[in-house]
């Protein structure tokens, strides 16, 4: 199969019978090269991939009263409903709506002087009117988490190390993230940002899109490629602390969402692997030839790397939801003033 950005087998990293040596090389050179690539073997049920659109179509045609009821300006953990044009990318709104899920926790009981990340702890918010939302969210959240590790785990090995070396920050506590996004049609032919240029600042995204397509990768040479959907694949890239861990070995790669034509709809579920709030990310030992190639942590003034997970995490979050932020977060931001 011929596609726009490489295609990366899965099942040959459980496979014994496999070519070991030649997948990591494949998937080194796509995480290295490219920062985006295609997964397919990932062993998810299509009953899941199949449901969790049907239930993202049920919730987004739900009456806007009902889909308010659970509006993320009602969460100080940023979860539930974001209208379209309420979250922002590079300072201007996004032509999307959306559902935030994280894990499904209690909020904790803090103390003065406990550090503000710790707040981005709590529950969820789910709409009363389509109680099955929940429990395939879960579901296929809980598959990505596996298909998302497995992935880390062949990139530790692709880079000399065990594959168990990410894995400390990964426990129950993992700091993981879905949305559930719908792309209205755009209004003018000239407002095409879905999402505006990013990247992203966790450790790895994986995206399940439908067939409609938008979504683009920033090139070496600033081009902008089409991430072509795939029948049954994930798209997964490199994320912010995984260019810190590698020293830019790997890096995190720009990209953006084209909002689809007047009169189409979009549908796409990103999930993104985020590690426990308190991990701090330490660079690891590459073997000398890649060390060789690493290029260094991106430098950006609007958008300095942190090492701090849980910081990175919040500042992300604050930037993004500035309604939410100043409902919930006002002593945070006033003091950061």
């Amino acid at each position: 199969m011929t596609t726009p950005l490489p295609l990366i087998d899965l099942s040959r990293f459980r496979d014994p019978t496999a070519d070991r040596a030649g997948f990591l090389a494949q998937l080194r050179h796509a995480a290295h090269e490219v920062g985006f690539f295609y997964v397919v073997g990932h062993g998810v049920a299509e009953e899941l991939t199949t449901g969790i659109f049907d239930v993202a179509r049920k919730f987004f045609a739900l009456p806007v009263e009902q889909r308010l009821e659970i509006e993320n300006i009602h969460s100080p953990q940023f979860r539930g409903y974001t209208a379209t044009g309420h979250e922002y990318t590079a300072g201007a709104p996004d032509w999307r709506e959306q559902i935030d899920i994280g894990p499904e926790r209690a909020a904790l009981d803090l103390a003065p002087g406990d550090p503000a990340w710790q707040r981005l702890i709590g529950p969820n918010l789910w709409p009363a009117a389509l109680p099955e939302l929940r429990e395939t969210t879960l579901a296929w959240q809980a598959e990505a988490l596996r298909v998302s590790r497995e992935v880390l785990r062949a990139l530790a090995a692709s880079l000399g190390q065990d594959e168990g070396y990410f894995d400390e920050w990964f426990d129950a506590e993992a700091a993981t993230h879905v949305k559930i996004i719908r792309y209205p049609g755009r209004v003018r032919a000239d407002a095409d940002q879905g999402v505006g240029s990013h990247k992203d600042y966790g450790y790895l995204a994986l995206l399940q899109q439908d067939e409609v397509g938008g979504l683009q990768v920033q090139a070496a040479d600033g081009s902008w490629i089409d991430a072509v959907p795939v029948p049954g694949s994930f798209v997964v890239n490199i994320g912010e602390m995984l260019e810190i861990a590698t020293g830019g070995y790997l890096t995190a790669t720009r990209h953006r969402v084209v909002s689809p034509p007047s009169g189409v709809e979009r549908f796409s579920v990103p999930f993104f692997l985020g590690p426990r709030l308190d991990a701090v990310v330490e660079p690891l030992t590459l073997p000398a030839e890649l060390a060789a190639q690493a290029r260094g942590v991106s430098q950006d003034a609007d958008n300095p790397l942190l090492a701090a997970y849980g910081e990175n995490a919040l500042v992300g979050w604050l930037r993004s939801h500035p309604e939410v932020a100043q409902r919930w977060w006002s002593d945070v931001l006033a003091e950061r003033a």
